[in-house]
């Protein structure tokens, strides 16, 4: 049975709500296409690492409308890119992912796809809401700059705090894409014109997508 948007709600799930996806998905979506999953099963070449948020209303293959196989997927709260670091001295999902896309997978283009709404961009002026989360907090400081950037426009009024959401959600972006930058072999490839990389903003209630443009230093709408 197809689930419908109505569906969605803070009502607790029973699991075989899941159960029901994997039968519709196996009859409706896999066996009329099933050459389809076969080829695929031997084999996958991504053209675009996406780096996105772990938020529930972000599905990367459906505001992109790629099927299996085109994009290879990270995603995280905030949508944030740790800093590169030369040697491998801890567990970092995020920076094994964008190293395998690129260096072994040889995609095309990198997206950090940021949100409005976005919990985790809220997160960063809850210190006390969200002291029980002592990974998420320690997450968060990869983002850090953006929050003293945006206090510091509050400080000299440049903007109220209605506008602090959008602006931090934004910047974030920029500032996760500078971040990447700082990967040699991410500069290498980008420099040799092998590589693009992307910074969008994902407007969920509009259903709009925005590009960041680096020469004029600003979100654009992909129309």
């Amino acid at each position: 049975m197809k689930k419908t948007p109505e569906d969605n709600s803070s009502t607790p799930i029973d699991y075989n709500r899941l159960f029901e996806g994997i039968r519709d998905f196996k009859a409706n979506e896999f066996i009329p296409r099933q050459q389809f999953f076969e080829e695929l099963g031997q084999q996958q070449k991504p053209h675009t690492l996406f780096i996105g948020c772990s938020d529930s209303r972000v599905v990367p293959h459906l505001i992109t409308q790629t099927f299996p196989g085109e994009l290879f997927v990270v995603r995280n709260i905030a949508n944030l890119v740790p800093f590169y670091k030369k040697h491998a001295d801890t567990y970092l999902a995020t920076t094994s992912v964008i190293e395998y896309a690129v260096n072994q997978m040889n995609v095309s283009n990198i997206v950090v796809c940021g949100h409005s709404n976005c919990g985790g961009c809220a997160a960063l002026y809850q210190d006390k809401e969200i002291k029980h989360l002592p990974h998420t907090k320690k997450w968060l400081e990869l983002a850090s700059p953006v929050k003293a950037l945006v206090e510091e426009k509050i400080a000299k009024n440049k903007i109220n705090l209605e506008e602090r959401s959008a602006l931090t959600e934004k910047l974030n972006v920029v500032e996760q894409v500078n971040h990447l930058m700082k990967y040699p072999y991410i500069r290498k490839r980008v420099k040799e014109g092998t590589l693009t990389i992307m910074g969008w903003y994902y407007h969920i209630d509009k259903g709009e997508i925005y590009n960041y443009d680096k020469k004029l230093k600003r979100f654009i709408r992909v129309d």
